[in-house]
């Protein structure tokens, strides 16, 4: 915040942030004759896509103050983009300016009462964003004076002629220190004490309590040839202090660290072991190897980032640290790996030089002179000249600040139990000489050995000499290798290509989240195929990427990223390389995609370009212009997340797709790691049912396993006081915040252990499918809760000719226990040989809850031959003897018991909490009365962990047993616990208020679907979907006076069931489809929440006997918009239309239904029909005409099938 004064007197009070796209009429509004012919014509909207940098200074009512465009390159075509430099040199040998240092100011306006406070505000908020800047240049004809505003603070330099017409330009700088200079530096002396405790006890007072009033001039006076204590000062006046010291406990850092990247921060000696030898590199890691033998000078970025992140710190001193400064930085794994992999196995490289390294011990800076923290780093590195290495550690609860930034955050071994985080900042990453420019031959050997350690090199090293041959591949798409050069030294790489899929992009991925699509020509979109960059320059990651923007005149850069096969081999292997960018670059959410009836279409149907199904889908990363100076908030904080389902995949996708936030610390712990291995194929019938909140093809476009690091195994236990989660019983995972997503899980049965040759009946068993089964688990035994398990059945069936002799029994009631005799018919068990037996219910709600559905899965299992039982309890398996393998088993009825032979037995009885999970929650004293107790943020009776999902139940003081979470989407609670922990990271959302006593009692309640859907017997493609609620019978819901109306064509038995339950309110309320033939099931899921007019006069047409079967209905072409993505957005802007004020005389169309449903109004017609006639001679009916047509104008990509004006 800062005050402006304007010459009358009138005082604002401004702040800065980034231009956003909602600013461009405010920017128009301020734009007059003089800044046009300053600036020359500008279409603002595409100044603003292709700009480094646009700032904004609004006041504290966020209006438009002023506002300013840079970019890095200079306008009115002074010079080219590319080659710049050697002009503007020229104008002043004494001024360095270089594409690093410098930035164009392309368009500056403001209001005219504020202009010159706005014009300097916005000029000190620049430099202090951007720390490498330090010359601003303008330029504008010859013949025009600045005025009386950009005269404060631009001084002339000369003039350059125009490459394209005969006219001169005049050449004006400005320069950081006359704005926001460097600190001086210098050591610390006793009497910078008084300076400098204001600053300390501003962050916290535990120093002073610990260590006493006068600890500062104490550690001050204290310094040697080994401790040094500087400064910062402006003025005279000390702003900032920085303690360092020469002794650091290396033995530590190697037991806790891989080092290998900077040569152990020790230097080279002979007798350095670097390499494993033959039998111990056979149980270590290769990877690891290459790593550590390899000095950091010539070392690559990528194979060191393929570990998992932890937190150590230095030595105990180091730990004050936290409260005076705060954390950031580095990547995170690519690619899956494992916290559980033995990491003592590995080998540890032995290095015998001398330290190399220096730590900070204590920092701390006046918040106003933050940004330039860096300054300090070329004055303590004078103080130990033989120094090649600056380590910090930090807390890594702690927010980032700007020092370490500029550090590389150092890998952590997997067994890693320290509480910071380490980083590392060497020598020369003070070298401001770093070039970038496109590759020549001469670069081959550079590259060679940049790249040597890489997995790809080989495909680089062929790209490079592809790019120096031709610039083009053989195909003809354009070429280009840029590299970074240090002291004539090649210390990174970047390859890439022209996208040639960028209409597919825009059409599966929502990129104009980030770009205005049509004003980006098509060859500025380019691919990103490889990039490395050595790690002590990792802090010039942007930088080289802004300068591939500008030399290679792109604007656009895309990295895919494709899954893996099971054999942990890419799909692709010469795709692309691992990148050091990726945390640079924001990941873009894939767009879901209108199922095509492409036939029905005909030529209305979408390009090939739009509807085609890629060789192998892939996640997409992006960065723009925009972006190369846009600073990312980093959140190190260990979020810890247990249990793969559904809500908490979508609580990591949540977190993952924040482009703004940074998480480096995301941990998964599950049983069989992340999801989406399609590890039975393309195979339709896997089995299980599904939610549809997720498929393999969202896990690929997700690419969850580049930002989460993967612990295989089950939690056993959870230390609240420690604050770690124990895996497998011996492995532990530090958390700071714990979610807990478990769910509930099918059990294996416990028999009731009755003697069926006595005859007994249910009434005199024990029920004992509660409790659990202590004995031995046969082998043939399968309880099926995930993919992996359904492979292990699959893979059993086919290794013991299960397909030819032998019975199976399947015993549940549930839709899984369908579906699996569904695929037991297909893979080819004869019906005669496979048994469903059916438990007693507790509820009279069957899986189903449709008798008409029901009798005709009834139907298709009788004809195939499949025999069932009803209400039958499991009592023995084998007669009582031992169970494994299991042969026979014995059930009891309400009338007599009866006996199977099998040779697999399947269970689906109720799903519960798994064992091990229960007693793990039990033990660490969370609160558990059936499921674990919640209260309406998530939280459990420990505030460091949340849980959600089935596994919970909410707290009685809601009084709301009915509802839990099992009642909702489990996609929609992953995304609202995201949202709920958001506000702890995420400084641009406002404060979380408490809500009032009295609303603290209610829950919430959330509106999305509840989907269910697979294929049952018959090989019927079943799919139900409606609104969350407490589950009831249809027959009770139909007999309520408030139920509404149905929908039905086709008949259940043919395969061609169709039902839509219309609510009271005439909206769709539930689906239930029934059919022999597959159907789109994420068309069929936009359907809900939709008012039945906006299917086209639905009920209507329907009453008149014009719809005969719906799966034609809603593949007519008319539909199409309804499934599109972007529908939801049209909805909201035509009720955003309606509820605004368009006339001043004029109630809008809301409050008009308010005051007539408020009797306020009295009508001579029926409502419906006033409101139609007051809508048709209003101006509402043009905006909402003119609001779909733009939309349908927008998205023809996707809806070519739709007419519009022009189109004709």
């Amino acid at each position: 915040m800062s005050i402006l004064t304007s010459p009358r007197g009138k005082v604002e009070v401004v702040h800065c942030r980034r231009t956003e796209s909602q600013d461009i009429y405010c920017i128009k509004n301020l734009m007059r004759k003089f800044t046009q012919k300053l600036f020359g014509r500008l279409n603002i909207i595409y100044l603003l896509e292709k700009a480094n940098l646009a700032v904004t200074l609004c006041n504290d009512k966020e209006e438009i103050m002023a506002h300013a465009t840079f970019v890095d390159y200079p306008n009115w075509n002074v010079a080219e983009q590319d080659n710049w430099v050697s002009v503007f040199r020229e104008l002043d040998h004494e001024i360095p300016c270089t594409p690093l240092n410098t930035l164009f100011m392309h368009l500056f306006v403001a209001v005219d009462e504020f202009s010159i406070g706005c014009c300097k505000e916005i000029i000190r908020s620049v430099f202090k964003a951007v720390p490498e800047l330090h010359f601003i240049f303008l330029i504008v004809p010859s013949y025009m004076s600045l005025g009386s505003t950009l005269i404060t603070v631009f001084d002339q330099v000369g003039n350059v002629p125009c490459l394209k017409y005969d006219e001169d330009f005049a050449v004006h700088i400005c320069h950081r220190h006359d704005h926001y200079p460097q600190l001086h530096v210098r050591k610390a002396r006793v009497e910078d004490h008084d300076d400098l405790m204001p600053i300390f006890m501003h962050y916290d007072s535990i120093l002073k309590e610990t260590y006493g009033e006068y600890f500062l001039a104490e550690l001050i006076e204290a310094q040697d040839e080994e401790n040094h204590a500087v400064v910062c000062e402006v003025g005279g006046l000390a702003v900032g202090f920085m303690n360092v010291c020469s002794r650091v406990n290396l033995s530590l850092l190697h037991e806790c660290f891989d080092l290998g990247p900077f040569h152990g921060f020790c230097v080279p000696h002979p007798d350095d072991v670097l390499e494993p030898s033959q039998k111990s590199s056979s149980q270590g890691s290769p990877g690891m190897a290459l790593q550590s033998s390899t000095p950091a000078w010539c070392i690559t970025v990528g194979p060191s980032e393929l570990g998992i992140k932890s937190y150590c710190s230095l030595h105990q001193d180091q730990r004050e640290l936290s409260l005076l400064s705060t954390a950031d930085d580095s990547g995170s794994s690519i690619f899956q790996s494992s916290l559980l992999q033995g990491e003592s196995s590995h080998f540890r490289p032995i290095y015998r030089g001398a330290s190399s390294a220096f730590c900070i011990q204590l920092f701390c800076i006046d918040e106003k002179y933050e940004a330039r923290s860096l300054d300090f780093m070329d004055f303590v590195f004078t103080l130990f000249p033989d120094k090649n290495f600056c380590l910090i550690s930090v807390p890594h609860l702690t927010p980032e600040f700007a020092l370490i930034q500029n550090f590389v955050k150092v890998v952590p071994f997997n067994n890693c139990t320290l509480e910071h985080d380490l980083y590392v900042f060497h020598r020369a990453g003070l070298l401001r000489s770093i070039n970038i420019r496109l590759a020549t031959y001469k670069d081959t050997d550079g590259v060679e050995n940049l790249v040597s350690t890489l997995m790809l090199n080989k495909k680089i090293m062929e790209d490079l000499i592809q790019y120096n041959e031709a610039c083009r591949d053989p195909d003809g798409t354009p070429l280009q290798v840029f590299v970074a050069e240090v002291a004539e030294q090649i210390v990174g790489i970047a390859v890439i290509r022209n996208e040639m899929d960028v209409e597919y992009i825009r059409s599966h991925y929502n990129i104009e989240d980030f770009i205005y699509f049509t004003h980006h020509q098509r060859e500025e979109h380019g691919r990103l195929h490889h990039f490395a960059l050595n790690p002590i320059f990792r802090h010039y990651t942007k930088f080289f990427l802004k300068e591939i923007f500008r030399l290679g005149f792109k604007s656009c850069l895309y990295y895919l990223v494709y899954p893996q096969s099971r054999e942990g081999k890419f799909q692709n292997p010469y795709a692309h390389s691992l990148t050091s960018a990726l945390h640079y670059l924001v990941p873009v959410r894939p767009r879901r995609q209108i199922v095509y009836p492409l036939e029905k279409l005909g030529i209305n149907a979408p390009s090939k370009a739009v509807s085609k199904d890629p060789v192998g889908s892939y996640a997409l990363n992006h960065t723009n212009r925009k972006l190369t100076l846009e600073p990312k908030v980093t959140v190190n904080a260990r979020i810890v997340v247990v249990g793969a389902s559904s809500v908490g995949i979508s609580f990591l996708e949540t977190l993952v797709f924040c482009s703004h936030l940074k998480f480096n610390n995301l941990t998964l712990i599950s049983t069989h790691g992340l999801p989406g291995k399609k590890l039975l194929g393309n195979e339709q019938r896997k089995f299980l049912a599904s939610d549809h909140c997720f498929n393999d093809k969202d896990y690929t476009l997700m690419s969850l396993c580049s930002w989460v690091n993967v612990v295989v195994g089950r939690m056993t236990g959870i230390d609240r006081a420690a604050k770690h989660v124990v895996v497998s019983e011996d492995k532990v995972v530090f958390y700071d915040h714990l979610i807990l997503c478990t769910g509930q899980q099918y059990q294996i049965p416990c028999p009731s252990g009755a003697d069926i040759s006595r005859r007994p009946t249910n009434r005199e068993v024990v029920d004992s499918r509660n409790l659990p089964y202590t004995g031995k688990v046969p082998c043939n035994l399968f309880i099926l809760n995930d993919e992996e398990d359904c492979l292990k059945a699959l893979n059993w069936i086919r290794r013991n000719s299960l397909t030819t002799e032998g019975n199976v029994i399947v015993y549940g009631s549930t839709i899984d226990a369908y579906t699996t005799v569904e695929t037991l018919l297909h893979i080819g068990l004869k019906g005669t040989r496979i048994h469903l037996v059916h438990p007693p219910s507790d509820s009279t709600i069957t899986c189903l809850n449709n008798y008409v559905v029901e009798k005709a899965v009834k139907d298709a299992l009788s004809t195939a031959g499949v025999t069932t039982y009803w209400e039958a309890l499991l009592a023995q398996w084998n007669d009582g003897l031992d169970p494994d393998p299991i042969r026979s088993a014995g059930f009891t009825t309400r009338t007599k018991p009866f006996r199977l032979e099998c040779e697999m037995f399947f269970s689906f009885c109720e799903k519960n909490v798994d064992y091990e999970t229960f007693k793990a929650l039990n033990d660490a004293c969370l609160v558990y009365n059936g499921r674990l107790v919640i209260d309406t943020n998530f939280h459990t009776n420990d505030i460091a962990i949340r849980a959600a999902g089935p596994l919970t139940k909410f707290s009685n003081r809601y009084y709301s047993d009915e509802w839990t979470h099992s009642n909702f989407s489990s996609k929609e609670i992953g995304f609202q616990l995201a949202a709920a922990m958001l506000c702890l990271f995420d400084p641009t959302l406002e404060p979380v208020t408490e809500p009032p006593a009295d609303l603290d009692r209610l829950i919430p309640m959330y509106k999305g679907a509840k989907i269910q859907g697979g294929i049952l017997p018959g090989s019927y493609y079943y799919l139900h979907i409606s609104k969350p609620a407490v589950p009831s019978p249809l027959e009770v819901q139909r007999a309520q006076p408030d139920f509404g109306s149905e929908v039905v064509t086709g008949n259940a038995y043919d395969g061609t069931y169709f039902r839509l339950h219309i609510n009271k309110y005439r909206m769709v309320e539930a689906i239930t489809c029934l059919s022999k033939e597959p159907f789109p099931v994420s068309n069929y899921a936009r359907l809900f929440g939709q008012h039945e007019v906006a299917l086209n006069n639905l009920c209507a047409r329907y009453e008149s006997h014009l719809i005969k079967d719906l799966y034609s209905y809603f593949t007519e072409s008319w539909c199409m918009a309804l499934f599109h993505d972007r529908f939801i957005d049209l909805r909201k802007e035509l009720r955003q239309i309606l509820t605004s004020k368009k006339e001043e005389d004029l109630p809008t169309m809301e409050e008009l239904a308010h005051q007539i449903e408020d009797e306020e109004i009295n009508l001579n017609e029926k409502p419906q029909k006033y409101l139609q006639k007051v809508f048709q001679e209003s101006i509402y009916k043009s905006l909402v005409e003119r609001s779909i047509l733009d939309y349908l104008h927008y998205n023809r990509y996707h809806l070519p099938m739709y007419a519009w004006p022009g189109i004709l």
